[in-house]
């Protein structure tokens, strides 16, 4: 299934995307997307409906994040090797795991805020991963069990907040608006292998990163099992899996960063595609 909530900002209603691609309502089945219905068990009664027994949602709508009330938006750093190259940094030995605002959640399309005083910003096409179920200490052989599904994510970062002015990484990496995903999430058991799923970001329609999520350093069990080590994973738990080369501050031999009245597109291979503009934050000073 694709699942979809749709709708203006806060107002969003639960969908999904039949097989000709068009949005169905699913209102009158459950309320939102909401946690509890990511496990496998739920799942597989929504499975069940028949979306030609839904009505169809007419119109050009606003797509928002495809997952309600998320409790943690995790993510991954230097998870392709070719990326930390460009980046200048070792291959680490194991996960490095930073947090994005929840309050940087945005829909596929929103608008990207560029923040006050900021001289640096960037893009990070990236996996992400939804968990279905409460997940502690899994074993990387199980990991998989505890995944709902994967989404288009937008790892949209801010370098010199992030590299410059000490302390973490997440000072860069929560903004407002810093956190595109979707459009929709796809169950587990439409992504035949999230091992090898092709994936691009074009800035302005001019390629900057295309990749594969073969190429990553730690494959997406290993993830799971990993940061079920040092947090517990609760259903609706977003973790975007890190990005392949081609981001701005690789850039030789100049960093061309992006600027206001930009126009991000990006997409990973059956999972759908995103497009946002570099507005102008509403506290620039004038």
């Amino acid at each position: 299934m694709k699942l979809v909530r749709y709708g203006a900002d806060g107002k969003e209603k639960p969908g999904l995307i039949d097989q000709d691609g068009q949005l169905r309502d699913l209102s009158s089945v459950i309320q939102d997307i909401e946690p509890r219905y990511l496990s496998k068990s739920a799942l597989a009664k929504l499975a069940k409906i028949k979306p030609a027994t839904l009505p169809i949602v007419k119109g050009k709508k606003r797509f928002g994040v495809p997952v309600s009330d998320v409790s943690k938006f995790i993510a991954i750093g230097l998870n392709y090797s070719d990326h930390a190259a460009e980046a200048g940094m070792a291959i680490p030995p194991e996960p490095i795991i930073f947090f994005k605002a929840n309050s940087s959640l945005c829909g596929c399309n929103d608008d990207t805020i560029a923040p006050r005083n900021s001289k640096k910003m960037d893009w990070e096409i990236e996996l992400g991963i939804v968990i279905g179920t409460k997940a502690q200490y899994v074993s990387k052989k199980d990991a998989l069990q505890y995944v709902a599904g994967y989404c288009v994510i937008n790892d949209v970062s801010e370098r010199e907040f992030q590299l410059e002015r000490g302390g973490t990484w997440d000072k860069g990496k929560g903004c407002d608006t810093f956190g595109p995903v979707g459009p929709w999430l796809v169950t587990a058991d439409e992504v035949k292998n999230p091992q090898k799923l092709a994936m691009w970001l074009d800035v302005n329609g001019e390629a900057k990163q295309r990749g594969n999520t073969k190429t990553m350093i730690f494959d997406i069990a290993t993830i799971v099992s990993k940061v079920s080590e040092y947090m517990t994973l609760l259903p609706g738990d977003i973790i975007a899996t890190g990005t392949p080369p081609g981001v701005a501050m690789g850039m030789k031999p100049k960093p061309c960063y992006l600027k206001v009245g930009d126009v991000v597109t990006c997409g990973i291979e059956g999972l759908g595609e995103q497009r946002q503009r570099i507005v102008k934050s509403p506290h620039t000073k004038k």
